[in-house]
C-alpha cells in the first residue's frame, strides 16, 4: 500500500508531464516482474519496488538547476530529492538509504552491486530502448553488456525479436 503512496505522489510531482509519470510506471511494472520472476527476497523487493518509482526523481531539480536531465546530473540530484519523498511517507531508514544508492547510480552500468541495483538497470533499460527507439544495434548491445538476469533477458528479446532472432 505504502507503494501506491508513493506512485501518487511522483505523479503529482511530475503533474502535467504524463510522459515521465508514463516512463517511471513502465519501469516499474518490469522491475515488479523481474525482481518477482527472480524470486529476490521480500526485502530486496520491497527496495526495488521503491526504488523503480523514483528512480528518475532527479530530473525535474537538474532541469531546474542544470537546464538539462543528462544522467549524471540525475545521479547528482536525484537522492535527495528521493530522501525527502520517501521520509514523508514514512519508510524505514534502511530502504531510503538503499533506494538513494540506487538513485545515485541507476544510469552507472559498471560494478552493480546488488540484485536489485541489476533489475532497475534492466527495466530502465527495457523502456528506454522503447521509448527512445533505438537500433538493433542499441539492442543487442544492452542484451550483451547489460542484461543478466534470466528473466530481463528474456523480456528484452521477446520485445524486440525483430532485432534477436536467430541468436
Amino acid at each position: 500500500m505504502k507503494h501506491n503512496e508513493l506512485i501518487m505522489k511522483m505523479t503529482e510531482y511530475y503533474e502535467g508531464q504524463p510522459h515521465r509519470i508514463q516512463h517511471f510506471m513502465k519501469v516499474y511494472g518490469y522491475a515488479k516482474m523481474i525482481g518477482e520472476m527472480e524470486g529476490i527476497s521480500k526485502g530486496e523487493q520491497d527496495i526495488l519496488e521503491a526504488a523503480s518509482i523514483v528512480h528518475d526523481i532527479g530530473i525535474k531539480p537538474s532541469e531546474q538547476k542544470y537546464g538539462d536531465c543528462i544522467g549524471r546530473h540525475q545521479e547528482e540530484e536525484g537522492p535527495k530529492a528521493a530522501e525527502e519523498m520517501l521520509k514523508g511517507l514514512g519508510y524505514d531508514e534502511e530502504l531510503i538509504e538503499r533506494v538513494c544508492y540506487l538513485v545515485g547510480h541507476h544510469h552507472t552500468y559498471k560494478n552493480i552491486d546488488g540484485i536489485d541495483y541489476q533489475i532497475l538497470v534492466e527495466a530502465d533499460f527495457l523502456v528506454n530502448l522503447y521509448e527512445n527507439e533505438n537500433e538493433e544495434s542499441a539492442v543487442k548491445t544492452a542484451l550483451d553488456r547489460i542484461f543478466k538476469t534470466k528473466s530481463g533477458e528474456k523480456i528484452c528479446r521477446l520485445m524486440f525479436a525483430q532485432f534477436v532472432q536467430g541468436e
